[in-house]
């Protein structure tokens, strides 16, 4: 075990590494910087503008900056932010907490979805229902999530069921604690949609196909012919069965689910990682754009390493080496 979790361990910190240095590097090495929209302004002298990039080191070789946010970064400083004039980490945990509960709920929604219905489609394999629902998942396929979100927001906005942006209603922290969960969740069914709506597709039919792999196994067949219940057969050996291949696939969904709650934020005004790094990214605030990508590559590495370690504990090949012989 100790010796699985250090090598895991190992491969993540490689990966951040490599991420900061891209990261660092390209936000660097692009056009212009803060300092230079602030040339525009005619109340800021020159003299000023010089001693900022002193101060902030923007004038340093970009070895010797890296270096010094690298060692910062140790400590846990993510660099200071030059549009709020205050250290990044506090900036983006706020926004990092927004983006986890949204995330999060949508992962669960979706793997709630998809296993019941991957096991309904494998069982009716080639069949009219899960010829059905293959093109059904191919037309969401399809759709674009920009498109899907929009055309949400305008259904929204004219029917007026639902709110059409930001976290929390006004008047928020004067709520009670069951308004105040209401609250919430209305704000989180746009985009907790669109997310399910843009995996789903993907992650039913690698179900379907892990299933009815599955279904063909002989001690599944043996165990059918005993008498054992469809339903039991298909939710207690079936799929226990095929769940090597499904764990592994809950790191990849987790990943594209925050990769596309970034896109998804920005466009419905959820205030998450993503509408914070575009504001970022337009002000040329080096260390908040850099620090926002090294968290969200932190958390696809958290999400495949908590998928490890389901796998390590669910399959005996992997703790006793069997895997790879």
């Amino acid at each position: 075990m100790i010796r699985f979790l250090l090598r895991r361990a190992g491969h993540a910190a490689f990966l951040l590494l490599g991420v900061s240095v891209l990261a660092f590097l390209f936000s660097t090495l692009a056009p212009g910087n803060y300092f230079d929209e602030m040339r525009l302004n005619p109340q800021i002298s020159s003299e000023r503008l010089n001693a900022l990039r002193a101060e902030y080191q923007v004038d340093r070789p970009i070895a010797l900056r890296y270096a010094r946010w690298a060692g910062a970064l140790v400590h846990g400083d993510l660099g200071f932010s030059f549009a709020y004039n205050t250290p990044v980490a506090p900036l983006l945990w706020t926004r990092a907490r927004n983006t986890l509960l949204l995330t999060g709920t949508a992962t669960l929604l979706l793997w709630i979805l998809a296993l019941p219905l991957g096991v309904w489609s494998a069982e009716r394999l080639g069949r009219t229902p899960d010829v059905a629902l293959s093109w059904v998942t191919a037309v969401l396929l399809v759709i674009p999530d920009l498109a899907l979100a929009l055309g949400l927001l305008i259904l929204a906005v004219r029917s007026g069921w639902l709110p059409t942006g930001g976290m929390v209603s006004v008047g928020f922290d004067g709520f009670s604690a069951g308004l105040r969960v209401r609250d919430l969740a209305s704000h989180l069914v746009l985009p907790v949609i669109v997310l399910v709506v843009s995996a789903l597709p993907v992650l039913l039919r690698h179900v379907r196909a892990a299933l009815a792999e599955t279904l063909e196994a002989p001690f599944l067949r043996a165990a059918e012919a005993h008498g054992i219940s469809r339903t039991r057969l298909l939710y207690r050996y079936a799929l226990p069965a095929a769940a090597h291949p499904l764990i592994a696939l809950f790191g990849f969904s987790l990943g594209t689910l925050l990769s596309g709650s970034l896109l998804v934020e920005a466009v419905m005004g959820w205030p998450g990682l993503g509408p914070f790094l575009l504001e970022a990214i337009l002000a040329r605030d080096l260390y908040v754009v850099i620090g926002g990508v090294l968290l969200s590559t932190l958390f696809l590495v958290a999400g495949n390493f908590a998928a490890d370690l389901l796998q390590y504990w669910t399959d005996p090949r992997i703790r006793t080496g069997a895997a790879g012989r």
